[in-house]
């Protein structure tokens, strides 16, 4: 199974990825998610390159695979991100708090599916992300605040602001001075013309700051996909 996944991976991206790793060969973006720090700037496609899976394809300034979701299809209740060689890197699981208004995501490292409740509940997220509710936020741009630890933890590392759904985000650092990540709209410019085209909201960009994980980075978009989508 795992060797058709992966033979049928490289065929579906030859065929279907082609005009995203052109564009990327003849025009690489160099962001800064900061005016003082250089970053990392990362293709999102919403598509997964495995035939019959809903997911994401994350690809980098030089055509290669950078990251993977196989396994994504409206909200299910465990999402793993994957390097482009297909092995788990974050598990994200939905916590819905009965009593409160309140819905949080924790993150895992690795991959915790197929284990019992109980030996998911022993093992510690290393980040819980909470979604702000429109009726308890003071500011309207903050989609969700990310804190380091599971639900009783209360260290807030992370802010999330903006809007996911027009594709144009920033994640924060706890003093909010500091842009750490960024998603953006992917435009590119046509040859004749000097025509603006964008892509629409299925293919973006994810500016990372240098030093900041990417792969938390793309967990973020991950998780604002499935809080606004």
């Amino acid at each position: 199974m795992l060797l058709f996944l992966k033979s049928s991976s490289k065929r579906v991206k030859n065929e279907k990825v082609q005009d995203i790793d052109d564009d990327l060969q003849n025009n690489k973006e160099v962001a800064t998610a900061s005016s003082s720090s250089t970053s990392t700037s990362l293709t999102v496609w919403r598509k997964s390159l495995v035939f019959s899976c809903n997911g994401f394809t994350v690809i980098g300034s030089d055509g290669s695979l950078v990251f993977r979701v196989d396994n994504y299809s409206g909200h299910p209740h465990q999402i793993i991100l994957m390097d482009g060689h297909g092995n788990p890197i974050l598990t994200i699981c939905r916590h819905k708090e009965k009593l409160r208004l309140v819905d949080n995501w924790l993150i895992y490292e690795g991959d915790i599916e197929g284990h019992s409740a109980a030996k998911i509940s022993s093992k510690k997220p290393i980040f819980c992300v909470r979604k702000q509710k429109k009726m308890l936020q003071g500011n309207l741009k903050v989609l969700a605040h990310v804190y380091r630890g599971g639900i009783s933890d209360r260290r807030l590392v992370y802010v999330i602001e903006g809007s996911y759904v027009h594709r144009s985000c920033k994640v924060f650092d706890e003093s909010r001075r500091m842009v750490v990540a960024e998603i953006k709209k992917k435009q590119s410019t046509v040859s004749h013309g000097g025509v603006c085209v964008s892509f629409g909201l299925e293919v973006f960009v994810l500016v990372v700051r240098q030093g900041f994980d990417s792969g938390f980075a793309m967990a973020m978009v991950l998780l604002l996909d499935q809080m606004f989508s």
